[in-house]
Formats: structure tokens, sequence, C-alpha cells
């Protein structure tokens, strides 16, 4: 039996842009459209059932249909549709000659492979082939089964000149790579808005676009076709939601970025640590009134200081970074999709009971991800044979074990391989700890947790790796922590493990089983606000593997106080972050 259908009609079918307006052509009219169009198929082998996406009659329609359904059914629900919009059409005394004159002719409808028509048994998955005709009277459209498309496609919502605009875009069967983008402005302000069809200049056809002062005050508009090698699939047309405003003149890492202008060499590595400021904490009351009081309200909106990050990130043309308070929205929705624009893949570890954590990204040019061995610290301590020792310490102190066991503190652990050479293996650490300044004791508790397993994971798993491990440490260049991740040890008699008084007392004997040092030095400060300024971060490396080639300077003390403290207008957090470049010995 074959794929033939006869049935009396008005409709053809016609894949649209979502761009173009719907158009309705009659088969009996003079008004044909000549060129074959697309009646797209999406069919995974995994999924029970499989879409076909077309335009009937100037309406875009979607069917579900089961691949294992005879593709006669198809038809013949496509054709009961047709002929239900012919019924209501008919109703209409104006369009009583053309219903008349519509009866007189049976254009047929069927589904061709390689000129043949397709039996009427064969099921769904087999009949809707890639580069299948379907014939609807005189007119031919051609089936693209699973073409590249994107499946979430958006600009961000703030827009400002100078400032990189990375859209968020995800698809399946494609590439990134293979996309074509082209960006428009607007002729005037409102020239969208007024229906001015030459409304739209061309502005760029990369992926990110950065707007210019010229720009303040226009939309802007980007067409991306999703492609794969040579295959393209259905466009999509994004504008806007507001214009381009005015940026807010020189950053803080605007002279940081003359040192990073471009990627190193396959023989270096360029480390970023940053604590970029959770949005859950700038946007609390005690935040705005107490601890910057001194930050304008809209310098510390998530889109603004977004705005700001992405900049400061993709102009360090950095190959690791390790990235500290990151809302969980902000690395799906914006971090995520700008740095992979520029190269860099990411991976997130959120904290138990938190909306933020930890991400790291790397540079898919230089490293290929191995394995991921992340931790909460606090359970690893309770529950991993591998802390037994200091375990039993801390139970001697119930009040200090329950304040480290209600800690989520994590550590995300990245082991990467260099693709120039494959024996060049890393393992890249990256925490944020315990926040409090009377924890000195917690933070070498933690501190000590994260050490041993850095070292299991680097002997067991991935022996001859090399250990960069940086952060957001919470502690000065005073501090026990400090001397036992760079000077190897502390004993139980120094003075932070009675950081809190001598309720929460313990004495402990720790060694650093790592021989580390800090890449970036002691800076005077990385966190600058209103009510303290010290040094907190810090990127440890194993010099002895690897040697500091490069730090990039801080911002002046000028550029970090232009607006009394951080943030600021010109600042997105409270934090420095650290850059520097490393040589493999």
């Amino acid at each position: 039996m074959l794929s033939r259908v006869s049935f009396s009609t008005r409709v053809f079918f016609r894949f649209r842009f979502p761009s173009s307006n719907p158009t309705r052509v009659n088969l009996y009219t003079g008004r044909f459209y000549r060129n074959m169009e697309r009646c797209v198929v999406r069919c995974v082998p995994c999924e029970l059932k499989l879409t076909i996406s077309f335009n009937l009659d100037g309406s875009n329609k979607h069917m579900l249909r089961e691949q294992t359904e005879p593709l006669e059914k198809v038809l013949a629900r496509i054709s009961n549709s047709i002929i239900k919009a012919q019924g209501k059409e008919k109703k209409s005394k104006r369009n009583k000659a053309a219903g008349e004159a519509l009866e007189a002719g049976k254009p047929e409808i069927r589904l061709c492979v390689n000129g043949e028509p397709v039996a009427l048994e064969t099921v769904n998955s087999d009949a809707w082939q890639d580069g299948a005709v379907l014939h609807v009277g005189e007119y031919k459209y051609k089936v693209e089964r699973n073409p590249p498309t994107f499946t979430a496609s958006e600009l961000p919502s703030s827009l400002m000149s100078g400032f990189p605009v990375c859209p968020k875009l995800e698809m399946e069967f494609g590439e990134l790579k293979d996309c074509e983008f082209r960006w428009y402005k607007e002729s005037a302000p409102n020239a969208q808005m007024s229906g001015d069809l030459d409304c739209w200049r061309e502005a760029g056809h990369e992926r990110v676009f950065t707007p210019s002062n010229t720009d303040i005050g226009l939309r802007v508009m980007l067409k991306c076709t999703p492609g794969n090698g040579s295959r393209f699939g259905e466009p999509k047309e994004l504008v806007s939601l507001s214009t381009v405003e005015a940026g807010p003149g020189t950053c803080t890492f605007d002279n940081r970025h003359m040192y990073t202008q471009k990627v190193t060499d396959g023989s270096s590595v360029r480390v970023v640590s940053y604590n970029i400021l959770a949005d859950i904490y700038a946007q609390t009351d005690l935040s705005k009134t107490v601890l910057y009081p001194y930050c304008a309200p809209y310098a510390l909106e998530l889109d603004y200081r977004q705005n700001l990050i992405k900049k400061e990130l993709s102009g360090y043309n950095a190959d690791i970074i390790c990235l500290q308070e990151v809302d969980k929205g902000v690395f799906t929705d914006s971090l995520g999709p700008a740095l992979d624009a520029f190269g860099l893949d990411g991976v997130f570890r959120v904290k138990e009971r938190q909306h933020e954590g930890l991400a790291t990204y790397f540079r898919r040019s230089k490293f290929k991800l191995l394995s991921q061995y992340d931790i909460m610290l606090s359970e690893a301590l309770t529950t991993d044979p591998l802390h037994r020792e200091l375990l039993e310490k801390v139970s001697t102190n119930l009040s200090l074990k329950e304040k480290i066991e209600n800690r989520s503190t994590a550590l995300q652990v990245t082991v990467l391989q260099s693709l120039c050479d494959p024996s060049r293996i890393i393992c890249v650490g990256n925490t944020h700890l315990y926040w409090h300044p009377k924890g000195g004791n917690v933070r070498l508790v933690q501190v000590a947790v994260a050490f041993k397993h850095l070292k299991r994971v680097m002997t067991e798993n991935h022996p001859g790796a090399c250990l960069i491990f940086a952060g957001d440490f919470n502690s000065t260049p005073s501090s026990g922590l400090l001397q036992l991740a760079c000077q190897g040890s502390i004993s139980e008699n120094h003075e932070d493990w009675a950081s809190n008084g001598p309720e929460e007392l313990i004495q402990v004997d720790l060694l650093n089983p790592f021989q580390l040092a800090s890449a970036c030095g002691v800076p005077v400060y990385t966190n600058y606000v209103g009510g303290f300024q010290g040094c907190l971060d810090y990127i440890f490396v194993e010099p002895h593997i690897l040697r500091v080639d490069q730090v990039i300077p801080l911002p002046s003390h000028q550029e970090v106080t232009t607006y009394q403290a951080l943030p600021s207008v010109s600042h997105p957090s409270d934090h420095i972050a650290l850059v520097c470049d490393l040589r493999w010995k």
C-alpha cells in the first residue's frame, strides 16, 4: 500500500521562520509558494515518540506521535485537521463560493524517499527520513530529521556599552561553533517599536557583541542559525527587552587586562581565583545598610554586577578560573553561557542547604576534564575513615564538633589533563572556608580534611598530578592556616586552636602533605569593605612543579577607594581577583 491520501483542502504545509509573518496560500489561486519548504522531524532512538513540526495555513503545528505508529495514521490525522479547518471556512458565506471551488480539485498528499512513495504501513521512525519529500498537490516540502536546533535562546536582560553581550544558547543535534550569528542594532531609538520595516542596521557577526557608546538608547537583535558542519537548522531571532545603557566608565580591572591580552602558550597556565559575591548575600538588608552602605543600590543589582564580572573574567584570558559564591542561576544562565563563548567549560558544586557554591572553569583548547572528586568537608570528616584520627580529636569537644558538622563548606576537586602534553595533569582544588573572624579553629580542621582528600586523589587516582589549590580561605597571612599551607605544619599549641575561647579548644598537631607556596604572594588586601581590609584569598601551588611567571598587579589603592570601598559601581565584588601565570618546570 502506498502513502497516497486524497482530500479536498485549501491548505498546504509551509515552514515559517519565527521572524516572518504568517502567509496563507491557496492551492487553487495564483499566489503560489514555489520553493520547497521545511517539515521538521525530531526523532531520537531512546525516546518513544517523535515530533513533526510544520506550518498549517499560517499556524505552527506540532504533532507528537508514537515512533512505532504506521505512517497511514499520521497522514490521516493531518487530513482530518485540514478537513476540520475547511469545514469552518465553509460556514462563512463570504467563502461559500471558494468552498465549492475547492471541491472541484483533490490534491494528493504523499511522502516520498528517493522519488518513491513510502508504504503507508511503514512505522514513523522509518518513514520520516532526512531528505524525504512531503508532497501536497503541486507543492513539495523537504523533511529535515533532527536538524540542528536551539532548545533555549535568550539575551541578557541588561545591556551596557563597552560590556560584552553573551546570549544564552542551548542546542541539540549541533555545535555552537558551527552556528552563524548576525547582530543588529536599531537605526534610531524606538525604531523597532514604531514598526519601521528598515529599523535594523547590521552590527556584528560573532557570537559575542559589545555595544559602543553610540549604541546607548538602542535595542539590539541577534539572528542566530544553529549549525552542525555544513548543515543548518531553523534560525532564531532575539530582540533585547531593554536598550543599551551607559557603562560606568573605567573599572578597577581595566588596567589589569593590559597584562592579559593574549592566551598563554602551551607551557604556561593562567589561573584566576575570585569570590564574586553571591546575589543572595548582596541583596540582603544587612548588606545594603551595614556591610556596603556606601555602594549605590543599582551597583548591587545582579544584572549590573554580572555585566562587570563577565567583562572582567573574559579579559583575563585565563586557562583555569576558580570562583566562589556563585549563585546557581548565575552559573546556569549567565556565567556559563558567557564563558563558554570565550572558550571555557565549567563545573559547579553547590553548597548543601545553600543556593550558591563553587565553580571551576577551564580552557577547552588546552585542557580535558578527567574527573571530579567534590566533597562536603564536614561530611567527609564524620564518614570517611581517612579522617578517623582527626575526628577523634574533634570529638573531644562537642561544641566545636557540632559547629563543624553544621557547616556546608565544600571542596571542589577537578582533575584536568593538558591537551598539549597528556602527561601533565593538574588537580584543581577550589574552596570557600568558614567566614567567622573567630573561626580559625574550624578552618584548620576544614583545611586539614581538604589536604588529606586532595593527597588521596593525587596518590590513588592520579599519581603524578600536580596541585593548584585556590579559593577564599578567610584566613589572614598571620593565621595558622597560612602557616600550615606554606610552612608544612602547626603545633597543638597554636593560638588559632583557641580562636573562639577555651570552650572550643582542641589541641592537634597538623601536617601538610604538600610543599606549597602562595603564587600571588601576600597582597595587602584581597577583601576591602568598610569595616575590614585584609588578605583572605590565595592560590597555592607546588613550586617545584609550577613556577610563577607573572602575577597580575592588583588594582591600585586609589582605584579600590574611588567609591570608598568594595563593591562599587566600578567593581562587582567585595573581593579582588587573584591572577597569575604559571609555567611548567
